[in-house]
């Protein structure tokens, strides 16, 4: 049997028979299911920086203008920060997660092609 290609873009290959991702092969023929993880963005040094950003709009002179460039700093952290996603293979060893990015859709094609090689392999 020929093998399909599901996807091929970047550092990963989905096969019917391999998902190849920064050098790491799985067989497909171990992976019972995909899904999608999320980790959320750290954004409590925005939080901290933007507390004393206020506190320092309390002061006189210089240090009122301290304290609003402390509260755009804290913004653009803030913003800056993005929440990360990750294919988490479940196979008979356990999950793993085997690609982050920041990209959504991406990490979508991703579970989306190795969903087809799943249902492919019958």
């Amino acid at each position: 049997m020929d093998e399909k290609i599901f996807l091929n873009k970047g550092n990963v290959k989905v096969t019917n028979s391999r998902f190849i991702v920064n050098g790491q092969t799985y067989a497909m023929s171990n992976v019972t299911s995909v899904k999608t993880g999320v980790i959320k963005a750290n954004r409590s040094s925005a939080v901290v920086i933007g507390l004393v950003g206020l506190l320092c709009l309390l002061g006189g002179g210089w240090v009122t203008f301290a304290g609003v460039v402390l509260l755009g700093f804290a913004y653009f952290v803030f913003i800056s920060c993005k929440d990360q996603y990750s294919v988490i293979l479940n196979t008979s060893a356990g999950e793993n997660q085997a690609l982050v990015s920041e990209d959504k859709n991406y990490i979508g094609q991703v579970i989306s092609s190795l969903n087809d090689a799943i249902v492919s392999r019958g």
